[in-house]
């Protein structure tokens, strides 16, 4: 069982440096997603799974370990990469699992609390009950060992050969199940039915594993609209739902959620209310952008590189008279437009909102008064802001980026466009395999690293549609100042 009596949570920012986190390696169930399927589990395509496991994630855990635990993989990177250890290292299942009290698997606490018989049997027959299963199948699924069963729960196989119920590919974007904000845990509800039994399971990992023991009582649960099962036609916009990708923490004070795809106005709602009512925040802004499959969530638009410089969509992101500015008028300029976010910002001690035009006043706003900033705001586009770079590499996620501490971001390796404005705005850019043999070898440092976008190999990850702000869950990072 993952042990750790110093283990803490607490997230006040997005670009503090990331003391733990949780993630979920992509399991099998990755590898039976067929293409008359794909877009019911939510994805665009199908994955080579061998080559996402052992030629992309790897390189993320490998990376995670030396900036969150470095003392399990200094000194070991020939050993782990030997061809008879490789694609060992990220496997939960694996003798030589890296079994990090930082970089925590979700696979791994699912086993811990399924160790205990009354837990397994009210988890095994909820799963069951979603699922439809029948009763002999139940009967067998409670005599399962705890480490059999989570991959059961997960990859909806059993032994890896039969299928007994649809997989949960979805479940290695890990920060869609619930967010830390501050020392309290909100606990998301997804839109999507293919997603409802990773939210059982993260319901039951927050509530009943020792990690969190501390927290239980700071755990908040998005409840339904009252009486809606009484609703008549009742649409995806009067829903309750709350995805992980439509919620930032800004600050101690801040949090941004997006009404989105995968976010109602009535999830927001209930959120800010739950927010303001456990006094979690002060302030939360509601970013409401097109329901539609191109942007999905507010990370597919923008994220935060350091306390003032955002990466982001220039198209979402400026107002009618910038779009002039820039480029002639025309029936492209005028269908952007319409696309253009609605930005309002609420208080828990004062009732009048505050509106924002567009994206980069908020975002300007946020680095100033929220964050104290004293130099300019800096924009960096996806696509360097040039049609048709733009909305190509916002598709794979170049506005998607993981901060592992201010100013040092991860991102994927395919969008070129947008590492040129990168390096225009004056950072360095390097790929994985490089840095992590440079952090081997201490030529580098983790502390000695600024102004850096780090990349990932991203042929099958990619396919997938989301990037490493989608593929963690921040549960501690370091306050900024």
């Amino acid at each position: 069982m993952i042990k750790n009596k110093e283990f803490k949570i607490g997230v006040a920012s997005e670009i503090g440096r990331l003391k733990a986190l949780l993630i979920h390696s992509p399991d099998s169930g990755l590898g039976k997603v067929v293409p008359s399927k794909a877009q019911d589990w939510l994805y665009e395509d199908i994955v080579h799974l061998d080559t996402m496991r052992a030629g992309e994630y790897d390189y993320y855990v490998k990376l995670l370990m030396y900036f969150l635990d470095q003392d399990k993989i200094k000194g070991r990177l020939a050993e782990i990469d030997a061809p008879e250890n490789q694609r060992a290292f990220y496997k939960p299942d694996h003798p030589d699992f890296h079994s990090s009290n930082k970089v925590v698997e979700l696979q791994c606490l699912l086993s811990d609390i399924l160790a205990d018989a009354e837990i397994r049997l009210k988890l095994v027959s909820s799963v069951c009950a979603i699922e439809n299963c029948d009763y002999r199948l139940q009967q067998r699924l409670l005599g399962m060992d705890p480490h059999e069963l989570a991959k059961i729960f997960i990859s909806g196989s059993i032994d890896n050969e039969k299928m007994i119920f649809a997989p949960i590919p979805n479940l290695i974007f890990s920060r869609d199940i619930g967010i830390v904000i501050n020392k309290h845990i909100l606990i998301n509800k997804p839109a999507k039915k293919a997603r409802q039994r990773e939210t059982l399971l993260a319901r039951y990992i927050f509530f009943n594993h020792p990690l969190f023991k501390d927290y239980k009582d700071n755990i908040i649960e998005l409840p339904e609209t009252e009486q809606h099962f009484l609703r008549p036609g009742e649409d995806q916009t009067e829903r309750t739902t709350l995805e992980g990708g439509d919620v930032m923490v800004i600050s101690a004070d801040h949090v941004i959620i997006g009404c989105s795809e995968r976010t109602s106005a009535s999830g927001a709602n209930e959120a800010i209310k739950l927010l303001f009512a456990n006094k979690v925040v002060k302030k939360v802004t509601v970013v409401k952008i097109p329901h539609k499959r191109d942007y999905m969530h507010i990370d597919t638009i923008f994220t935060q590189v350091k306390r003032n410089v955002w990466v982001l969509l220039g198209s979402l992101a400026i107002t009618k008279a910038a779009v002039k500015e820039i480029e002639p008028i025309s029936w492209f300029v005028d269908n952007r437009l319409k696309d253009q976010p609605e930005i309002i910002q609420f208080y828990a001690d004062q009732k009048q909102p505050r509106r924002f035009k567009n994206l980069e006043e908020l975002l300007d706003d946020i680095s100033r008064n929220d964050l104290g900033s004293t130099e300019p705001t800096k924009f960096i586009y996806s696509g360097n802001n040039t049609f048709p770079f733009d909305a190509r590499e916002q598709w794979t996620d170049s506005c998607n980026l993981l901060a592992l501490k201010e100013g040092v971001v991860l991102g994927y390796d395919r969008n070129d466009k947008t590492l040129e404005a990168f390096k225009q705005s004056g950072f360095n850019v390097i790929k994985v395999a490089d840095l992590l043999q440079q952090l081997e070898s201490g030529t580098v440092t983790v502390e000695s690293l600024t102004d850096t976008i780090i990349l990932m190999p991203s042929s099958e990850l990619s396919r997938a549609r989301g990037g490493f702000h989608c593929m963690s869950l921040p549960v501690l990072r370091e306050e900024i100042s």
